[in-house]
């Protein structure tokens, strides 16, 4: 964690130092204000970024971020539900106004809103049971007809294992909050994920599950916060972030949540 996190603070400190030129426009930072709400998008089902309690709240160090945004703006979070495999069509439909919680940077998103400075620099590495975590430690050793992979539907996840299992057998798990129940009870064997979920996830396990020791992460990219097309609404929040992560406050929200 330590390494993304000097990572990001190199480049946060690069983009923070570029001056911000454009123009603020009527648009959704305004109307933001305007009503007293910023309206958050987010699944609630991927730990540590946003999840549900034990209560039924939602909880997760991107949830905390999000109040904290809030307040910075002078307005309220409302938190708005919605699915990996919904949230673009979602965001289109301007249902909520920022959408966060382990959201990857891609072309797809960037195409429709604009992304916050990132938070996050990960990559996509293995879960298995901890009996077999030696037998998956690359793309080629997982797909084998013989394993079962598991992913949930709709996100990066899933789009990563169609491109790069051909002969593995692909499942589908709804929930992502007990899709790893499901290789902890030997009905699937691997799940490739973000690496802090699948380091969180082993945590949790109690010694059943175990991030798998590959040479390198399967991929690399960035987590961000998806934001309204608007240059005054990611002028506020990058200002915002870049100071979060300078300061340690988004560290010590992750860091809280991965427990």
């Amino acid at each position: 964690m330590r390494l993304f996190l000097a990572g990001l603070l190199v480049s946060v400190a690069t983009m923070a130092a570029v001056p911000f030129h454009a123009q603020a426009a009527d648009g959704a930072l305004q109307t933001i204000k305007q009503t007293g709400v910023l309206r958050v998008g987010t699944t609630g089902d991927y730990k540590p970024f946003s999840y549900k309690g034990a209560d039924g709240a939602l909880v997760g160090a991107d949830i905390e971020m999000a109040k904290e945004l809030a307040t910075a703006l002078g307005v309220k979070a409302e938190f708005v539900p919605t699915t990996w495999k919904t949230l673009l069509e979602d965001f289109k439909a301007e249902k909520f106004d920022v959408a966060l919680g382990g959201i990857t940077v891609n072309a797809d998103r960037a195409a429709v809103g604009d992304f916050s400075v990132p938070n996050v620099s990960d990559g996509k590495r293995p879960i298995a049971r901890c009996a077999d975590k030696e037998k998956f430690t690359t793309v080629e050793a997982i797909d084998q007809p013989t394993t079962r992979v598991v992913v949930n539907p709709g996100g990066t996840n899933e789009k990563f294992a169609r491109q790069a299992f051909t002969k593995a057998p692909i499942e589908v798990w709804p929930d992502n909050r007990t899709i790893f129940g499901q290789i902890a009870a030997n009905k699937a064997d691997v799940m490739v994920t973000d690496g802090v979920e699948a380091d969180l996830q082993a945590k949790l396990s109690g010694g059943v599950l175990c991030a798998v020791p590959v040479a390198a992460p399967f991929t690399h990219f960035e987590n961000a916060y998806l934001l309204r097309k608007d240059p005054a609404l990611k002028q506020a929040v990058d200002q915002w972030m870049t100071g979060a992560l300078a300061n340690g406050v988004w560290k010590a929200k992750l860091d809280g949540a991965m427990q």
